[in-house]
């Protein structure tokens, strides 16, 4: 297809953001002039999105959140659909948010206007009934991980693994450190990362990432902090670094730590994640795609999952799955420890820190694990997934033709 084609667009919050400038992006490279409307943060409007709505008031999760704001998420749904009515696209492309973007779809496709979505909602863990839905809301789903193509191909969904853009981003092999070696970063990623924060080589240090959303930084941090603080009564030697995704964030961080009492802790607060993950020999974190860039990174980890009460009551009857965390998702089995729920407590968590210390080097079996996983992944993402979209246009315009 040639010319100033439209595609619809929509993201619901920053990774959505940066999934959807990397394919907006190679989007670009096969159509020239290409134009996109829809909702998208700043990485998509630095290319030139026509966003509609802020993108922040999509970034909802859970079963029982979105509730509160379903009268406005119905407000921008309805603007979305008028617009893509009154000035069709060649293909709508959801952007993760499936409980939104699926519905938009569904409405979109049924006016005749293609659907993709880009990022498989994790229907081999819950509501598996969903597929069917899924099934008749778009023409093509983008998967990030290999197990997800499957499921879609044997309920008759046109899918592609197109591999995730992490695993694009981060070089495999300045990510691999030397099993013998006494600590992680032994690599050269981490040896530049503690030399811009100014880190000596031989310190232990751990990453906390509560997480980058309100709600979970209300839950996790006070609980990560609190172990940090009883394992450097016991380690003084310890340091540890928290990043904070914004500024919002940094000064809800700094008030759990001051009404906490875990000002005595040494924990320094940091704009960047990545950069936090490679200066570290250990991290903690919530579950979610920072347990994919600490596993690209090569970093162990223990990963911590923990909802809303009320969200968690409901889900815990849906989820039908034996991990959580993206690294063992993908291998199969336990290779980082996960803690779910109540599990997420300072006991715990210090009982992880103790064991870290009493052992620092990261395993061999691990890090070829890890390694493996990354290769496996690493598939020029954007790339893949603009030809995807490309494909599908040519073959309905061929059966389309007389």
């Amino acid at each position: 297809m040639t010319g100033h084609i439209h595609f619809g667009i929509v993201a619901g919050e920053a990774s959505g953001d940066l999934l959807g400038a990397g394919l907006m992006r190679a989007l670009g490279e096969r159509f020239p002039g290409a134009r996109f409307s829809g909702v998208g943060g700043p990485a998509m409007g630095r290319l030139g999105c026509e966003s509609l709505a802020p993108m922040e008031r999509l970034a909802v999760m859970g079963l029982v959140e979105p509730l509160a704001r379903l009268p406005e998420l119905l407000r921008i749904k309805r603007r979305l659909v008028a617009h893509f009515r009154a000035s069709p696209p060649a293909a709508f492309i959801g952007v993760d948010s499936p409980d939104f973007n699926l519905r938009l779809a569904k409405t979109l496709h049924r006016s005749g206007i293609p659907a993709v979505h880009y990022v498989s909602p994790s229907v081999w863990a819950w509501r598996a009934g969903r597929i069917h839905g899924i099934a008749r809301s778009i023409d093509l789903m983008l998967t990030l991980f290999p197990f997800e193509t499957e499921i879609y191909q044997q309920h008759g969904v046109a899918a592609r693994c197109v591999g995730h853009p992490l695993a694009d981003a981060i070089d495999p092999d300045s990510g691999m450190g030397h099993p013998s070696a006494p600590t992680a970063v032994s690599d050269q990623r981490g040896t530049r990362a503690r030399r811009q924060l100014g880190i000596d080589s031989a310190s232990r240090v751990i990453a906390l990432l509560p997480g980058s959303r309100k709600g979970e930084i209300q839950r996790m941090a006070p609980i990560f902090l609190a172990a940090a603080a009883a394992a450097q009564r016991e380690f003084p030697e310890l340091r540890f670094l928290l990043p904070c995704s914004d500024e919002a964030n940094r000064r809800l961080v700094g008030h759990i730590i001051e009404e906490g009492g875990f000002s005595g802790a040494d924990c320094r607060l940091l704009d960047d994640s990545r950069l936090a993950m490679a200066a570290a020999d250990f991290v903690i974190l919530a579950s979610g795609t920072a347990t994919l860039e600490a596993m690209l990174l090569r970093r162990p980890m223990a990963v911590c999952y923990r909802l809303a009460p009320l969200t968690y009551a409901i889900a815990s009857r849906m989820v039908h799955v034996d991990h959580m965390a993206i690294p063992n998702l993908l291998a199969g089995k336990r290779l980082v420890p996960e803690y779910v729920q109540h599990e997420v407590n300072p006991d715990n968590l210090l009982g992880e820190i103790r064991r870290f210390m009493a052992n620092p080097a990261p395993k061999p079996e691990l890090l070829e694990t890890f390694a493996r996983q990354h290769c496996l992944l690493r598939r020029n993402a954007s790339q893949e997934a603009a030809s995807a979209v490309d494909e599908m246009l040519a073959s309905q315009a061929a059966a389309s033709s007389p």
